[in-house]
């Protein structure tokens, strides 16, 4: 028990330093599509095109704008963050990021000097307990499928799921389960809601877990279950819990809230 403290003690620390890294969550300012620009970013200099499937900015020398450390004088096609190589795209101390989700590409400003950074002091947790550590069972379903949920930004988007995971909680021998996502490693995750959600935590949270064995044995760790991004900023995407996803009893384990000072 005592490596699985330390090891989630590590988690939480790895989880601050990130959250208040100078281009981390906490950093971002704004999302924009840019499907619906009209002039341009907020704030942002240079013209920002969409050209078939591609991105081309263009800016001047005194613009300020660098792309992969490179003072941008002219036009220069850019690549999403799902691309091998992303561009990397700063303005003074700002990051730009060029996201594509669903065929739609946007821009996201991460401000090191954002007021969410400035009021951040820490993540509230429930204290480590080692009986919400569970042993859970996964199946995959026929073939792997997606459904439309509410996203944190007010459009609907399709989540992929893969399976689902059966698990007990303490104290109870009932069965419950949640709906999953697989990476191509094998890992799982899945957004789920609990009694205690919008009360005492975050209205969602997000779980991972490893990959299961040729058996489908995993291990469900609500220790580590995690606050969202768009809890540290309202710009983030979010994907809200798919139906059955949300459960009936409280879950007293993971991350509570955002804190500020």
């Amino acid at each position: 028990m005592s490596s699985s403290l330390d090891d989630w003690k590590h988690w939480r620390d790895d989880r601050v330093v990130t959250a208040r890294a100078p281009h981390g969550p906490l950093a971002l300012t704004g999302t924009y599509w840019l499907a619906d620009l009209r002039e341009g970013l907020p704030g942002v200099p240079g013209r920002w095109e969409l050209q078939g499937s591609c991105v081309i900015l263009t800016a001047a020398r005194h613009d300020g704008l660098e792309v992969d450390n490179i003072a941008l004088d002219g036009s220069v096609r850019l690549c999403p963050d799902t691309a091998p190589t992303p561009s990397l795209i700063t303005h003074g101390g700002r990051l730009l990021v060029l996201i594509l989700r669903e065929g739609e590409y946007a821009v996201r400003i991460y401000d090191p000097a954002s007021a969410g950074r400035t009021a951040f002091a820490g993540i509230d947790a429930h204290p480590y307990d080692a009986d919400w550590e569970r042993p859970a069972r996964f199946t995959p379903f026929d073939a792997a499928r997606s459904i439309v949920v509410p996203n944190a930004d007010g459009r609907e988007r399709g989540l992929a799921l893969a399976g689902t995971v059966a698990f007990s909680v303490p104290g109870s021998a009932a069965e419950h389960t949640l709906q999953v996502s697989q990476a191509g490693n094998g890992s799982l995750s899945a957004v789920f809601a609990d009694a205690s959600s919008g009360r005492q935590t975050f209205r969602f949270r997000f779980v991972a877990l490893p990959a299961p064995d040729a058996a489908g044995a995993t291990v469900l760790d609500f220790n580590r279950a995690y606050l969202p991004p768009c809890a540290f900023a309202d710009h983030f995407i979010c994907p809200f819990p798919p139906p059955g996803n949300s459960l009936a009893l409280a879950v007293p384990a993971g991350e509570k809230q955002v804190l500020q000072h």
